[in-house]
Protein backbone atom coordinates (compact mmCIF):
# COMPACT_ATOMS: atom_id res chain seq x y z
CA UNK A 1 0.00 0.00 0.00
CA UNK A 2 1.06 3.62 -0.98
CA UNK A 3 1.71 6.59 0.99
CA UNK A 4 -0.52 7.86 -1.43
CA UNK A 5 -3.66 6.01 -0.26
CA UNK A 6 -6.39 7.75 0.79
CA UNK A 7 -5.15 10.93 -0.02
CA UNK A 8 -6.40 13.83 -1.92
CA UNK A 9 -4.50 15.09 -4.67
CA UNK A 10 -5.40 18.14 -6.84
CA UNK A 11 -3.44 18.12 -10.11
CA UNK A 12 -3.13 21.89 -12.20
CA UNK A 13 -2.10 21.25 -15.48
CA UNK A 14 -0.75 24.40 -17.18
CA UNK A 15 -0.45 24.29 -21.43
CA UNK A 16 2.68 22.55 -22.48
CA UNK A 17 3.03 19.82 -24.35
CA UNK A 18 4.09 17.76 -21.58
CA UNK A 19 0.09 17.93 -20.48
CA UNK A 20 -0.17 14.63 -22.49
CA UNK A 21 1.74 12.63 -19.54
CA UNK A 22 -1.15 13.80 -17.27
CA UNK A 23 -3.24 10.89 -17.97
CA UNK A 24 -0.74 8.59 -16.65
CA UNK A 25 -0.60 10.51 -13.73
CA UNK A 26 -4.14 10.60 -12.90
CA UNK A 27 -4.16 6.96 -13.72
CA UNK A 28 -1.21 6.11 -11.38
CA UNK A 29 -2.80 8.12 -8.24
CA UNK A 30 -5.94 6.50 -8.94
CA UNK A 31 -3.97 3.31 -8.79
CA UNK A 32 -2.50 3.83 -5.80
CA UNK A 33 -5.71 4.66 -3.91
CA UNK A 34 -5.90 8.25 -4.07
CA UNK A 35 -8.83 10.57 -4.78
CA UNK A 36 -7.79 13.15 -7.50
CA UNK A 37 -9.46 16.25 -8.78
CA UNK A 38 -8.18 18.01 -11.44
CA UNK A 39 -7.75 22.11 -12.16
CA UNK A 40 -6.87 23.40 -15.85
CA UNK A 41 -5.61 26.21 -17.07
CA UNK A 42 -7.97 27.29 -20.09
CA UNK A 43 -4.75 27.15 -22.60
CA UNK A 44 -3.92 23.52 -21.63
CA UNK A 45 -7.25 22.28 -23.02
CA UNK A 46 -5.25 22.42 -26.50
CA UNK A 47 -3.11 19.50 -25.63
CA UNK A 48 -5.12 17.07 -23.94
CA UNK A 49 -9.33 17.14 -23.06
CA UNK A 50 -10.76 17.65 -20.30
CA UNK A 51 -13.00 14.78 -20.86
CA UNK A 52 -10.29 12.30 -20.58
CA UNK A 53 -9.16 13.37 -17.33
CA UNK A 54 -12.47 13.99 -15.95
CA UNK A 55 -13.00 10.15 -17.27
CA UNK A 56 -9.97 9.40 -15.08
CA UNK A 57 -10.09 10.86 -12.14
CA UNK A 58 -14.09 9.81 -11.95
CA UNK A 59 -14.35 13.62 -10.89
CA UNK A 60 -15.45 16.70 -12.89
CA UNK A 61 -12.89 18.71 -14.37
CA UNK A 62 -12.48 22.40 -13.35
CA UNK A 63 -11.01 25.26 -15.32
CA UNK A 64 -13.07 28.32 -14.47
CA UNK A 65 -14.52 30.34 -11.83
CA UNK A 66 -17.97 28.96 -13.13
CA UNK A 67 -19.41 26.68 -16.29
CA UNK A 68 -21.24 29.37 -18.46
CA UNK A 69 -23.03 26.36 -20.27
CA UNK A 70 -24.56 25.23 -16.82
CA UNK A 71 -28.08 26.81 -15.79
CA UNK A 72 -27.32 27.47 -12.33
CA UNK A 73 -24.18 29.26 -13.54
CA UNK A 74 -22.36 27.57 -10.36
CA UNK A 75 -18.81 28.71 -9.28
CA UNK A 76 -16.23 26.94 -8.84
CA UNK A 77 -15.01 28.05 -5.11
CA UNK A 78 -11.13 28.06 -5.64
CA UNK A 79 -11.05 27.74 -1.48
CA UNK A 80 -12.58 24.98 -1.27
CA UNK A 81 -11.04 23.18 -3.70
CA UNK A 82 -7.57 24.50 -1.69
CA UNK A 83 -8.71 23.39 1.68
CA UNK A 84 -10.09 20.20 0.27
CA UNK A 85 -6.57 19.04 -1.04
CA UNK A 86 -3.90 16.73 1.07
CA UNK A 87 -1.48 17.73 -1.46
CA UNK A 88 -1.50 19.74 -4.40
CA UNK A 89 0.79 18.82 -7.38
CA UNK A 90 0.95 20.95 -10.56
CA UNK A 91 2.14 19.44 -13.65
CA UNK A 92 3.61 20.36 -16.38
CA UNK A 93 4.80 24.12 -14.32
CA UNK A 94 5.52 26.21 -17.48
CA UNK A 95 7.63 29.05 -17.19
CA UNK A 96 4.50 31.36 -17.67
CA UNK A 97 3.10 29.72 -14.63
CA UNK A 98 5.72 29.57 -12.49
CA UNK A 99 6.47 33.43 -13.19
CA UNK A 100 2.56 34.05 -11.96
CA UNK A 101 3.29 31.67 -9.37
CA UNK A 102 6.39 33.63 -7.75
CA UNK A 103 4.52 37.13 -8.26
CA UNK A 104 1.28 36.35 -6.63
CA UNK A 105 -0.47 36.68 -10.25
CA UNK A 106 -3.89 35.53 -9.91
CA UNK A 107 -5.57 35.32 -13.39
CA UNK A 108 -6.99 32.14 -13.72
CA UNK A 109 -8.58 29.27 -11.11
CA UNK A 110 -5.84 27.69 -10.88
CA UNK A 111 -3.60 29.97 -9.67
CA UNK A 112 -5.98 31.05 -7.19
CA UNK A 113 -6.39 27.78 -5.59
CA UNK A 114 -2.76 27.67 -5.51
CA UNK A 115 -2.66 30.93 -3.47
CA UNK A 116 -5.57 29.31 -1.51
CA UNK A 117 -4.23 26.15 -0.67
CA UNK A 118 -2.72 25.24 3.08
CA UNK A 119 -1.35 21.59 1.61
CA UNK A 120 1.96 21.33 0.84
CA UNK A 121 2.63 21.73 -3.23
CA UNK A 122 5.04 19.99 -5.48
CA UNK A 123 5.34 21.41 -9.09
CA UNK A 124 7.03 19.66 -11.72
CA UNK A 125 8.78 22.27 -14.25
CA UNK A 126 8.44 21.74 -18.32
CA UNK A 127 9.84 23.88 -20.78
CA UNK A 128 12.46 24.20 -23.48
CA UNK A 129 15.97 24.30 -22.88
CA UNK A 130 16.79 27.74 -23.00
CA UNK A 131 13.68 28.85 -20.91
CA UNK A 132 14.68 26.64 -18.50
CA UNK A 133 18.23 28.11 -17.95
CA UNK A 134 17.29 31.62 -17.89
CA UNK A 135 18.04 33.75 -15.04
CA UNK A 136 14.48 34.75 -14.45
CA UNK A 137 13.48 30.83 -14.35
CA UNK A 138 16.45 29.89 -12.28
CA UNK A 139 15.68 32.84 -9.63
CA UNK A 140 11.56 31.86 -9.93
CA UNK A 141 12.41 28.33 -9.29
CA UNK A 142 14.95 29.12 -6.36
CA UNK A 143 12.06 31.75 -5.07
CA UNK A 144 9.29 28.82 -5.56
CA UNK A 145 11.47 26.68 -3.27
CA UNK A 146 11.91 29.46 -0.59
CA UNK A 147 8.26 30.12 -0.26
CA UNK A 148 7.76 25.84 0.97
CA UNK A 149 6.90 24.68 -2.47
CA UNK A 150 8.69 21.07 -3.41
CA UNK A 151 10.32 20.96 -6.54
CA UNK A 152 10.44 17.81 -8.77
CA UNK A 153 13.39 18.51 -10.99
CA UNK A 154 13.26 18.35 -14.75
CA UNK A 155 14.98 15.59 -16.61
CA UNK A 156 17.34 16.11 -19.64
CA UNK A 157 15.75 14.42 -22.70
CA UNK A 158 14.76 15.26 -26.13
CA UNK A 159 12.27 18.69 -25.96
CA UNK A 160 9.51 19.75 -28.54
CA UNK A 161 11.52 22.30 -30.25
CA UNK A 162 14.36 18.96 -31.43
CA UNK A 163 16.52 20.07 -28.89
CA UNK A 164 18.26 18.26 -26.61
CA UNK A 165 19.00 18.88 -22.92
CA UNK A 166 17.57 20.05 -19.35
CA UNK A 167 13.63 20.60 -19.53
CA UNK A 168 11.40 17.57 -19.86
CA UNK A 169 9.47 17.23 -17.37
CA UNK A 170 9.79 14.05 -15.25
CA UNK A 171 7.78 11.29 -16.06
CA UNK A 172 4.34 10.31 -14.37
CA UNK A 173 6.12 7.37 -12.38
CA UNK A 174 8.88 9.47 -11.30
CA UNK A 175 6.42 12.22 -10.08
CA UNK A 176 4.76 9.60 -7.88
CA UNK A 177 7.59 8.23 -7.10
CA UNK A 178 9.53 11.09 -5.82
CA UNK A 179 6.14 12.75 -4.11
CA UNK A 180 5.93 9.37 -1.85
CA UNK A 181 9.48 9.18 -0.90
CA UNK A 182 9.18 12.73 0.12
CA UNK A 183 6.03 12.25 2.08
CA UNK A 184 7.80 9.05 3.95
CA UNK A 185 10.78 11.62 4.67
CA UNK A 186 8.48 13.89 6.58
CA UNK A 187 6.54 11.40 8.33
CA UNK A 188 6.77 11.47 12.65
CA UNK A 189 7.70 7.59 12.72
CA UNK A 190 10.38 7.66 9.67
CA UNK A 191 13.26 5.55 11.10
CA UNK A 192 11.21 3.96 13.62
CA UNK A 193 10.57 0.06 14.07
CA UNK A 194 7.03 -0.91 15.07
CA UNK A 195 6.28 -4.12 16.40
CA UNK A 196 2.45 -5.17 16.45
CA UNK A 197 0.04 -7.84 17.21
CA UNK A 198 -2.86 -8.99 15.41
CA UNK A 199 -6.02 -11.33 15.13
CA UNK A 200 -6.72 -14.36 17.33
CA UNK A 201 -4.44 -17.50 18.35
CA UNK A 202 -6.10 -20.87 17.55
CA UNK A 203 -5.20 -23.50 20.78
CA UNK A 204 -5.07 -26.77 19.32
CA UNK A 205 -7.37 -29.71 20.64
CA UNK A 206 -6.46 -31.88 18.17
CA UNK A 207 -5.37 -32.33 14.51
CA UNK A 208 -8.55 -30.45 13.41
CA UNK A 209 -10.39 -28.49 16.47
CA UNK A 210 -9.35 -25.66 18.03
CA UNK A 211 -9.91 -23.03 20.83
CA UNK A 212 -10.00 -19.48 19.59
CA UNK A 213 -12.13 -15.97 19.80
CA UNK A 214 -14.02 -14.39 17.53
CA UNK A 215 -11.07 -11.76 17.03
CA UNK A 216 -11.01 -10.66 12.74
CA UNK A 217 -7.84 -9.19 12.99
CA UNK A 218 -9.60 -5.50 11.89
CA UNK A 219 -8.29 -3.40 14.22
CA UNK A 220 -4.46 -4.85 14.00
CA UNK A 221 -4.19 -4.37 10.36
CA UNK A 222 -5.50 -0.77 10.26
CA UNK A 223 -3.15 -0.12 12.97
CA UNK A 224 -0.65 -1.68 10.94
CA UNK A 225 -1.58 0.53 7.40
CA UNK A 226 -1.73 3.76 9.89
CA UNK A 227 1.60 3.38 11.12
CA UNK A 228 3.02 2.68 8.23
CA UNK A 229 1.76 5.42 6.50
CA UNK A 230 3.28 7.50 8.86
CA UNK A 231 6.90 6.36 8.33
CA UNK A 232 7.37 2.70 10.67
CA UNK A 233 8.97 -0.24 9.55
CA UNK A 234 6.18 -2.63 10.87
CA UNK A 235 6.51 -5.97 11.89
CA UNK A 236 3.11 -7.79 11.73
CA UNK A 237 2.50 -11.16 13.77
CA UNK A 238 -0.93 -11.67 12.80
CA UNK A 239 -2.82 -14.82 14.47
CA UNK A 240 -5.55 -16.90 11.78
CA UNK A 241 -7.00 -13.88 9.87
CA UNK A 242 -8.42 -13.21 6.36
CA UNK A 243 -7.44 -9.73 6.72
CA UNK A 244 -4.88 -8.85 3.75
CA UNK A 245 -2.15 -5.56 3.75
CA UNK A 246 0.06 -4.67 1.52
CA UNK A 247 2.68 -2.10 2.28
CA UNK A 248 6.42 -1.94 1.38
CA UNK A 249 7.08 -0.53 5.07
CA UNK A 250 5.15 -3.88 6.48
CA UNK A 251 6.69 -7.66 7.04
CA UNK A 252 3.74 -9.68 8.01
CA UNK A 253 4.71 -13.02 10.10
CA UNK A 254 1.80 -15.27 10.12
CA UNK A 255 1.28 -17.67 13.33
CA UNK A 256 -1.55 -19.77 14.99
CA UNK A 257 -0.69 -20.52 18.94
CA UNK A 258 -0.04 -18.33 21.84
CA UNK A 259 3.24 -19.83 21.48
CA UNK A 260 3.88 -19.00 18.58
CA UNK A 261 3.15 -15.43 18.55
CA UNK A 262 5.05 -15.50 22.04
CA UNK A 263 8.43 -16.79 19.90
CA UNK A 264 8.14 -14.13 17.73
CA UNK A 265 7.36 -11.07 19.76
CA UNK A 266 10.43 -11.52 21.91
CA UNK A 267 12.44 -12.20 18.88
CA UNK A 268 12.05 -8.89 17.37
CA UNK A 269 10.83 -6.85 20.51
CA UNK A 270 14.64 -5.69 21.56
CA UNK A 271 15.22 -3.87 18.02
CA UNK A 272 11.74 -2.18 18.52
CA UNK A 273 10.69 1.45 19.26
CA UNK A 274 7.33 1.22 19.42
CA UNK A 275 5.40 -1.95 20.54
CA UNK A 276 1.60 -2.67 19.97
CA UNK A 277 -0.29 -5.62 21.33
CA UNK A 278 -4.00 -6.08 19.53
CA UNK A 279 -4.37 -9.57 19.44
CA UNK A 280 -6.43 -11.28 21.17
CA UNK A 281 -4.68 -14.12 23.06
CA UNK A 282 -6.20 -16.97 24.42
CA UNK A 283 -5.37 -16.90 27.67
CA UNK A 284 -5.58 -21.05 28.06
CA UNK A 285 -4.39 -24.27 26.08
CA UNK A 286 -5.59 -27.66 26.73
CA UNK A 287 -2.72 -28.55 28.37
CA UNK A 288 -2.56 -32.42 25.99
CA UNK A 289 -3.70 -32.32 22.24
CA UNK A 290 -4.78 -35.25 20.85
CA UNK A 291 -2.30 -37.08 17.93
CA UNK A 292 -5.64 -38.26 16.41
CA UNK A 293 -9.47 -36.59 15.87
CA UNK A 294 -11.30 -37.42 19.07
CA UNK A 295 -14.32 -39.54 18.02
CA UNK A 296 -17.62 -38.44 19.09
CA UNK A 297 -18.61 -41.51 21.58
CA UNK A 298 -19.58 -40.16 25.23
CA UNK A 299 -22.16 -37.49 26.12
CA UNK A 300 -19.54 -35.35 27.73
CA UNK A 301 -16.01 -34.46 27.12
CA UNK A 302 -13.28 -32.91 29.60
CA UNK A 303 -10.45 -31.19 28.25
CA UNK A 304 -7.84 -29.91 31.04
CA UNK A 305 -6.70 -26.14 30.03
CA UNK A 306 -3.20 -24.34 30.83
CA UNK A 307 -2.28 -21.04 31.42
CA UNK A 308 -0.47 -19.67 27.80
CA UNK A 309 2.36 -17.66 28.54
CA UNK A 310 1.30 -13.71 29.27
CA UNK A 311 2.95 -11.64 25.95
CA UNK A 312 2.08 -8.42 27.16
CA UNK A 313 3.29 -8.86 30.56
CA UNK A 314 6.43 -10.62 29.56
CA UNK A 315 7.51 -7.58 27.41
CA UNK A 316 6.75 -5.33 29.86
CA UNK A 317 9.33 -7.25 32.13
CA UNK A 318 12.23 -6.50 29.86
CA UNK A 319 11.48 -3.35 28.03
CA UNK A 320 14.12 -0.74 28.31
CA UNK A 321 13.59 2.08 25.80
CA UNK A 322 10.32 0.53 24.23
CA UNK A 323 7.20 2.48 23.82
CA UNK A 324 4.69 -1.00 24.92
CA UNK A 325 1.05 -0.22 24.19
CA UNK A 326 -1.68 -2.94 25.49
CA UNK A 327 -5.50 -3.73 24.54
CA UNK A 328 -8.01 -4.33 26.65
CA UNK A 329 -11.19 -5.43 25.70
CA UNK A 330 -14.00 -5.68 28.82
CA UNK A 331 -17.20 -6.63 29.55
CA UNK A 332 -17.54 -4.97 33.06
CA UNK A 333 -15.41 -2.67 35.12
CA UNK A 334 -14.22 -1.86 31.79
CA UNK A 335 -11.82 1.57 33.37
CA UNK A 336 -10.89 -0.40 36.50
CA UNK A 337 -9.78 -3.04 34.68
CA UNK A 338 -7.91 -1.24 31.95
CA UNK A 339 -6.02 0.86 34.43
CA UNK A 340 -5.15 -2.68 36.62
CA UNK A 341 -3.88 -4.10 33.49
CA UNK A 342 -1.75 -0.91 32.47
CA UNK A 343 -0.27 -0.59 35.66
CA UNK A 344 0.37 -4.20 35.96
CA UNK A 345 2.33 -4.86 32.80
CA UNK A 346 3.82 -1.66 33.08
CA UNK A 347 2.54 -0.36 30.05
CA UNK A 348 2.97 3.39 28.37
CA UNK A 349 -0.76 3.34 27.15
CA UNK A 350 -3.70 0.76 27.47
CA UNK A 351 -6.34 1.00 24.33
CA UNK A 352 -9.78 -0.12 25.91
CA UNK A 353 -13.04 -1.08 24.35
CA UNK A 354 -16.16 -2.27 25.96
CA UNK A 355 -18.19 -5.41 24.44
CA UNK A 356 -21.27 -3.18 25.93
CA UNK A 357 -20.85 -1.06 23.35
CA UNK A 358 -22.64 -1.66 20.31
CA UNK A 359 -20.54 -1.27 17.32
CA UNK A 360 -17.22 -1.92 19.08
CA UNK A 361 -15.37 -5.54 19.67
CA UNK A 362 -14.96 -8.35 17.47
CA UNK A 363 -15.40 -8.68 13.56
CA UNK A 364 -17.07 -5.30 13.34
CA UNK A 365 -15.46 -2.28 10.93
CA UNK A 366 -16.24 0.20 13.58
CA UNK A 367 -14.83 0.92 17.21
CA UNK A 368 -15.16 2.57 19.96
CA UNK A 369 -12.64 3.88 22.75
CA UNK A 370 -10.64 5.17 25.70
CA UNK A 371 -7.19 5.57 25.43
CA UNK A 372 -5.53 5.27 29.25
CA UNK A 373 -1.86 6.95 30.02
CA UNK A 374 0.94 5.60 32.91
CA UNK A 375 -0.85 8.84 35.01
CA UNK A 376 -3.75 7.30 34.57
CA UNK A 377 -5.61 9.94 31.81
CA UNK A 378 -8.28 8.94 30.11
CA UNK A 379 -9.39 10.18 26.67
CA UNK A 380 -12.65 8.81 25.12
CA UNK A 381 -13.24 8.86 21.33
CA UNK A 382 -17.24 8.31 19.63
CA UNK A 383 -17.61 4.84 17.60
CA UNK A 384 -15.32 5.27 14.35
CA UNK A 385 -14.04 3.56 11.59
CA UNK A 386 -11.50 1.13 12.86
CA UNK A 387 -9.20 3.45 10.09
CA UNK A 388 -10.19 5.96 11.95
CA UNK A 389 -9.39 4.38 15.52
CA UNK A 390 -5.94 3.25 14.41
CA UNK A 391 -5.02 6.80 13.40
CA UNK A 392 -6.75 8.18 16.81
CA UNK A 393 -4.02 5.54 18.45
CA UNK A 394 -1.04 6.33 16.69
CA UNK A 395 -1.66 10.13 16.95
CA UNK A 396 -2.00 9.24 21.21
CA UNK A 397 1.50 7.59 20.39
CA UNK A 398 3.37 9.75 18.09
CA UNK A 399 2.48 12.53 20.80
CA UNK A 400 3.81 10.15 23.36
CA UNK A 401 7.45 10.10 21.40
Amino acid sequence: MSVLSGKKVLLGITAGIAAYKTAGLVRLFIKLGAEVQVIMTPASKDFITPLTLSTLSKNPVHSTFYDKEAENELWNNHVELGLWADIMVIAPATANTLSKMTNGVCDNLLLATYLSSKCPVYFAPAMDLDMYIHPSTKNNLDQLQHFGNVMIPATSGELASGLVGEGRMAEPEDIVSFIEKDLLNKQPLKGKKLLLTAGPTYEAIDPVRFIGNHSSGKMGFAIAKTAANLGAEVILIAGPSAETIQHSFVKRIDVKSAEEMYTQAHLYFKDTDIAILSAAVADYRPKNVAAQKIKKKDATIEIVLEKTKDILASLGEIKEHQLLVGFALETNNEAENAKGKLKKKNLDLIVLNSLQDKGAGFATDTNKITIIDKDLSMQTFGLKSKDAVAEDIMKAIVAKL
